[in-house]
């Protein structure tokens, strides 16, 4: 039981960490843009908007969502096809890493503007994190919660510590709870801050890091299922 519980940690913080990595990472040296929040990209593209910028790089955000959903849908059919549920991680790891790969060669070999270059970096990263959140979703029991979004956890986490300074710790189940939120949010936060760093250093060849990790985290979940 104590070894699931140590799986289970591990998997939901390296998952929050690629999340709020790739999120911070795409918005810092992509334009603006988040890849694992796109709703988030409706926000930026209004308040764009309503400044008078109507060019591409304006309406380009949108795109984000349905590229976002296609993922989600071959995300749904992988876990059909696979009998090995971490099959998701492993393509989303390998896109990731692709990504990175991408953003480092591409300039050097191809004529491309580097608007391009970045447009189609993001757009596969979105990929990315919406194979992250089918995985999330089919196989909720695999971590603590959502790993892309935190406003829910964040929430989570308000109540339990409610609980606990009413009713105190002792025989409260909110103290493990709020444990399990602490780890996501604690990772995605992590996420945010090295990714910025990173991508602000190196751009979004930056993206090679969390591809890894995302491989890393296939490999043990394969361990794990034996």
């Amino acid at each position: 039981m104590t070894e699931q519980k140590h799986s289970i940690n591990w998997v939901t913080f390296l998952l929050a960490w690629v999340a709020g990595y790739c999120d911070t990472a795409t918005f810092v040296s992509g334009d603006s843009i988040f890849s694992a929040h796109v709703t988030g990209n409706f926000i930026v593209f209004a308040a764009q908007v309503s400044s008078g910028n109507t060019s591409a790089a304006a309406w380009i955000k949108l795109i984000t969502f349905p590229v976002f959903v296609i993922a989600v849908m071959v995300g749904g059919w992988l876990a059909e096809k696979s009998p090995k549920k971490y099959r998701i991680l492993l393509v989303e790891g390998l896109i990731l890493l692709v990504c990175g790969l991408a953003a480092f060669l591409l300039p050097l070999l191809t004529t491309w503007e580097d608007k391009l270059v970045t447009y189609v970096i993001v757009m596969a990263t979105v990929l990315g994190m919406g194979l992250q959140n089918a995985f999330g979703k089919l196989f909720a029991k695999e971590t603590h919660g959502p790993t892309t979004m935190m406003t829910g956890n964040v929430t989570q986490a308000a109540l339990d510590l409610g609980n606990i300074i009413r009713k105190g710790i002792s025989g409260n189940e909110s103290l493990s709870g709020l444990q399990k939120q602490t780890v996501t949010i604690g990772g995605f936060l992590a996420g945010c801050i090295i990714g910025a760093l990173l991508s602000r250093w190196v751009g979004l060849s930056a993206m090679m890091l969390p591809g890894v990790a995302i491989i890393v985290c296939y490999l043990q979940g394969q361990k794990s299922e034996g």
